[in-house]
């Protein structure tokens, strides 16, 4: 489990791609301390397995499936990746809860300043959108963001220069892909309410929720 607050941004420095799969080699500096084969990594918010680890690097392999569904599959030597490992015990829980099972990708549509913060459009796909509410938690990039406007096709966050400087959402241009991350909690409260037909909308707002 992560949180969404990115530690460092790495490099990817080699990418060895099979038929259907490939193997990462990340470069970085602050997440190495106590990294240890088996660890788990969100990589651009893809929960990702180490597979050695040595010299600030790291190997993960990458199945087709995850290749299908996120942007990891468009990565080249030299890009910039935003790297989380999975929370502490005794760690400060600052984002939200975040499994790193990524549930599609969005596209860049719009990117405007508002004085200090910077707005960023993203359009995705209906069933992605299903899940996403005004004020309500999204994971951008394995960026915990909040969701600050809701459109039949896209939604907007607000970014502070703080997270701008500290991943690699500042280098994205309009028409970038970014893998999304669905607030799992909303994920299991629909899902739940579809198998069970009396927990409605106005049963839960009677029961102030």
């Amino acid at each position: 489990m992560f949180t969404g607050i990115v530690e460092e941004t790495g490099i990817v420095r080699n990418i060895r791609k099979g038929a259907k799969s490939a193997v990462l080699t990340i470069e970085g500096k602050k997440i190495f301390d106590d990294l240890k084969p088996g660890d788990s990594v969100a990589t651009n918010g893809v929960c990702l397995t180490v597979t050695d680890n040595k010299n600030f690097s790291f190997t993960a392999d990458v199945m087709n499936a995850t290749l299908l569904r996120s942007s990891l599959g468009s990565l080249t030597a030299g890009t910039r990746v935003n790297l989380e490992r999975a929370l502490a015990v005794n760690g400060r829980f600052g984002g939200h809860i975040v499994t790193g099972h990524i549930d599609g990708t969005g596209k860049i549509t719009s990117i405007k300043n508002d004085d200090i913060a910077v707005w960023y459009t993203v359009k995705t796909t209906p069933g992605i959108m299903s899940y996403i509410i005004e004020k309500g938690s999204i994971t951008i990039d394995g960026i915990s963001l909040t969701v600050a406007e809701v459109m039949q096709d896209g939604f907007l966050v607000s970014v502070i220069p703080h997270t701008a400087k500290e991943t690699i959402l500042s280098e994205k241009k309009i028409g970038s892909i970014v893998n999304i991350e669905n607030d799992i909690v909303g994920k299991y409260i629909k899902k739940f309410t579809q198998k069970n037909s009396s927990i409605t909308e106005t049963f839960l707002y009677e029961n102030g929720f």
